[in-house]
C-alpha cells in the first residue's frame, strides 16, 4: 500500500508524492527517490542521524515514531531547528504517515 505525503522543497514548491509502505523506506530516502533536493545536499551521512542534512519540519499532526536519543542530540546541535523539526532519515514510511506534510529545512 502507498500513502500520500506532501513535501515542500527548499524552493518552496510543494510536491504530493506516493510513498510505498512495504519497502522499509524513510522520508529522507523518499526525498532522494523523487529528487526533491539536489544530490549531495540531503542524506549525506546515509541515514545514521549524524548530519541533519535531512532535517524537515512536520506541518501537520500525524502519528510519528518517537524521537530517539541520537536524533534529539543531532537536532540540538544543528541550525534552523524549530519545535517541529525532525530528521527525515528517522521517520520510517508506514500507513500511519498517510497525509503527512513536511517542509525541508534550509540547507
Amino acid at each position: 500500500m502507498d500513502v500520500t505525503i506532501k513535501i515542500t522543497d527548499r524552493e518552496g514548491v510543494t510536491h504530493e508524492v506516493e510513498a510505498p509502505t512495504d519497502m522499509n523506506m524513510n522520508i529522507m530516502e523518499l526525498i532522494r527517490m523523487y529528487e526533491l533536493a539536489p544530490e549531495g545536499t540531503i542524506g549525506i551521512c546515509g541515514g545514521m542521524a549524524m548530519c541533519a542534512s535531512c532535517q524537515c519540519y512536520i506541518l501537520n499532526d500525524v502519528d510519528l515514531p518517537e524521537m530517539g536519543d541520537e536524533e534529539e542530540a543531532m537536532l540540538s546541535e544543528t541550525f534552523h531547528v524549530k519545535s517541529n523539526s525532525r530528521l527525515g532519515c528517522q521517520i520510517s514510511i508506514t500507513e500511519n504517515l498517510s497525509g503527512l506534510e513536511v517542509e525541508l529545512a534550509p540547507e
